[in-house]
């Protein structure tokens, strides 16, 4: 039955029907367009940095862009899965089960961002929708800032 795309998944299921899951199964957590594009604008400003990497080894988080030795950690939010003020839209199918996805995901993200920056680190958040070019220069002129500061070289 699952693969049937009328089936509809038991209550309380992660999807509420096998086309959903299948869809929701395919986004992509990582490398998306606007993460790409804003990584090769700050690459080509001659930045180098991790991808998808723990900043705190002991914190099973990832950033998307990680500046070790200037304590920068990067994070290109989906208007979707943070619930962005602007764009989020709740879903009209199972909307208790992804409605309560999105704020678990905006609490793990307000805990992140207070563990690393007790760690010493400094935290930017963009959305998908912000202008790549834009995301990039912060970025960019965050690091080097905090660099030629020698901040994050304890």
């Amino acid at each position: 039955m699952p693969d049937d795309p009328q089936w509809e998944a038991p209550a309380g299921s992660w999807a509420s029907s096998a086309a959903r899951r299948r869809n929701m199964q395919a986004i992509r957590s990582r490398d998306t367009k606007p993460e790409r594009l804003i990584r090769r604008l700050v690459h080509a400003q001659g930045l180098r940095f991790r991808v998808a990497a723990r900043p705190l080894p002991g914190l099973r988080r990832t950033a998307d862009m990680v500046f070790r030795p200037a304590k920068v950690a990067v994070f290109i939010d989906g208007c979707y899965w943070h619930g962005c003020p602007e764009h989020y839209v709740p879903p009209k199918t199972n909307s208790g089960y992804w409605s309560e996805k999105v704020v678990r995901n905006v609490e793990r993200d307000r805990d992140t961002d207070e563990r690393l920056m007790q760690a010493g680190w400094l935290v930017l958040r963009f959305w998908e929708h912000e202008p790549s070019d834009v995301c990039a220069s912060k970025i960019a002129a965050t690091v080097i800032s905090r660099r030629a500061a020698g901040l994050g070289n304890s």
